[in-house]
């Protein structure tokens, strides 16, 4: 097997050797398989039985639910990740384009908004919800075009370590512009261009893709909008693990060894007296109970960042510390909800959002300083089985249900059939009686035949995430781009890390660019845009 062709400015090399990559979620498989490819001698360890962190599966009675991430955008980062390993979305994926992209349902409006599967025919739905916003929108999305590509080959996929991510002649030419999209919210920046409530909380909603609310991010993120309202929703067909199935297949294609039921319990290092420690193993037990070392020249945490620094390295070798997090804005937690559904719900798209309108004290529930369960609450909906019948038993339908809370374990756990703890189910049972009011399902409750909740202390438990976070610490300013935790130890050679915590950050898309961000410090590639692909003759097994 070859290396993968790159160009790029280069600072310290790394000649390929062993590696063991911490965590088997999406930015762990991503990792693992660019690495292999690269020509590392690859260990992945998972915890647990089957590989994808968040991105989970649970089935029952016939019911096959996603337990994570739902929204497939940024098409183009998925094909240029297959690319990399020699192979294609179309070979790997089915995916579908939804139409609607999603439905809106509004506390006080009879009608809900479909938002449209082209930019066209957005542009046509807000002129129809306030005159002159057709023209509004297309000017915004030109604009978050615009900052969208210059994210992609300035800022994504760089780690910041030269001076030419940021000096770089674009970046100079759009300072000013760039400033103000820095220092003003994504809400002020809507607010003086659209009038419509409706409208305002459709371009608005993006921000809780980033962990954080539309006052709270900065206007530089309505770059989110060119996704959704230009470039559309897609969805692969057989759900999200998908995905999961095919990280898994292009990893073992190029030699990764996936060890699951396998928990790393330490970072091994050594450290000659006047230098830096650096990493010589990693410590792991196994199915069978068994602990053993898997030595290696590097190592890869891609399981939460918060688990990997304070609980798998001794405090002197921290680069954040404790002390680091007390400072760090979590983002929101969620509750969660999987509910079969005996009979069809054409009440709902594949997408439902249904938004409150006191959206500010909404927010500021789940991320303000007096944290607490929002009631009435901005909850997301997915009915998978709008679009795939390989989710649900005939006839019947598959609802995930999401409900953002604040980041707090004390919420407490889910359960099957109700048996989670009672402020988990409480939240539960109002969201299905918000969604049976507002969608007009009455009989919504009565229907439910299979239910499981999830709450913040799970994602504790399960997924090791730092104060029960549902997505990782939230893209406000102070931990956007450069602001965000670094990828590499300051204080442990060949350590490095990836996924949500860490650059770029939340996100499917992002997960995928944060492996490719290891590859290039370990090539050495300081330069700011995605790693050329390889080229036909490439080996790939």
């Amino acid at each position: 097997m070859r290396p993968l062709p790159w160009t790029g400015r280069t600072s310290q090399p790394r000649e390929p050797g062993t590696v063991c990559v911490i965590g088997g979620g999406v930015s762990g498989l991503a990792t693992s398989a660019l690495l292999a490819a690269d020509g590392w001698q690859v260990d992945l360890v998972e915890r647990s039985e089957r590989p994808g962190g968040r991105a989970g599966l649970w089935e029952h009675e016939g019911y096959r639910f996603d337990t994570g991430p739902s929204w497939y955008l940024m098409p183009e980062v998925f094909a240029h990740f297959f690319e990399m390993l020699g192979t294609s979305v179309d070979s790997e994926l089915d995916l579908v384009r939804l139409d609607p992209g999603y439905r809106v349902f509004f506390e006080h409006d009879d009608e809900p908004v479909d938002v449209q599967a082209t930019r066209a025919a957005n542009e046509a739905l807000f002129e129809s919800l306030e005159p002159g916003a057709g023209s509004a929108l297309s000017d915004y999305l030109d604009s978050a075009r615009h900052v969208y590509e210059l994210a992609v080959d300035r800022f994504l996929y760089t780690s910041f370590d030269s001076s030419g991510s940021l000096l770089n002649a674009d970046v100079l030419r759009n300072g000013p512009r760039l400033s103000s999209l820095l220092t003003r919210s994504l809400e002020s920046h809507i607010a003086t261009r659209f009038d419509d409530a409706r409208l305002r909380q459709i371009l608005g909603y993006p921000a809780v893709f980033l962990g954080t609310s539309p006052d709270r991010a900065p206007s530089m993120y309505h770059l989110m909008s060119w996704m959704d309202l230009a470039e559309g929703v897609l969805y692969p067909a057989g759900g999200f693990t998908t995905i999961v199935d095919a990280l898994v297949r292009v990893a073992e294609r190029h030699g990764v060894r996936v060890r699951t039921s396998t928990t790393a319990t330490a970072i091994r290092t050594t450290a000659a007296r006047g230098r830096r420690a650096r990493v010589i193993g990693v410590d792991v037990t196994g199915p069978d109970g068994k602990t053993q070392e898997i030595p290696c020249d590097a190592v890869v945490g891609a399981a939460d960042l918060h688990h990997v620094e304070t609980a798998l390295l001794p405090e002197h070798l921290q680069t954040y510390p404790q002390s680091w997090w007390e400072q760090v804005d979590p983002g929101p937690g969620g509750v969660l909800a999987m509910l079969g559904v005996d009979g069809e719900l054409p009440q709902l798209a594949h997408h439902s959002l249904f938004f409150t309108t006191d959206w500010r004290r909404n927010f500021d529930d789940i991320l303000g300083p007096e944290p607490r369960v929002p009631d009435p609450a901005s909850i997301y909906v997915c009915r998978p089985s709008a679009s795939d019948s390989t989710v649900a038993p005939a006839s019947k339908e598959n609802l995930f249900v999401l409900v953002p809370v604040p980041a707090d374990p004390t919420i407490g756990r889910g359960g099957t059939d109700g048996a989670g703890d009672p402020g988990v189910e409480r939240t539960v049972d109002a969201a299905i009686d918000q969604i049976a009011a507002w969608a007009g399902v009455p009989d919504l409750a009565e229907r439910v035949e299979v239910r499981r909740t999830v709450g913040p202390e799970d994602f504790v438990r399960d997924l090791s995430s730092f104060s029960g976070s549902m997505l990782g610490p939230g893209h406000v300013l102070r931990q956007s781009a450069f602001f965000r935790a670094d990828n590499v130890s300051k204080k442990v050679d060949g350590l490095y890390y990836a996924g949500y915590s860490t650059r770029p950050g939340i996100g499917l898309p992002m997960c995928l660019i944060s492996a490719e961000l290891v590859l290039k410090r370990l090539r050495g590639d300081t330069s700011s845009g995605p790693s050329v692909t390889p080229t036909a003759d490439v080996e790939v097994g």
